[in-house]
């Protein structure tokens, strides 16, 4: 249940993703919100990079080696 690079080069600002082993105290996934446009690069097609915004002060970027620890919001089953 993780996102492919396809999905990950689809998803725009606004977009969530869910965690798959972090959880939230209701044990519901944490959610990473898209916080910028995904970058590509033209002579490798295989790289993606995209930051990442989750609670209210915490910034990441995920690249294509970490595609495998989070989830469209879409495909969820924990939510409550």
């Amino acid at each position: 249940m993780a996102i492919t690079l396809e999905q990950a080069k689809g998803l725009r600002h606004g977009d969530v993703l869910h965690h798959n082993t972090d959880r939230n105290a209701d044990g519901t996934c944490q959610r990473w919100r898209v916080a910028s446009e995904v970058k590509t690069w033209k002579n490798d097609a295989s790289r993606v990079q995209i930051s990442i915004r989750w609670g209210l002060k915490t910034w990441g970027v995920l690249t294509e080696k970490d595609l495998g620890i989070v989830h469209p919001a879409s495909e969820c089953t924990r939510l409550k």
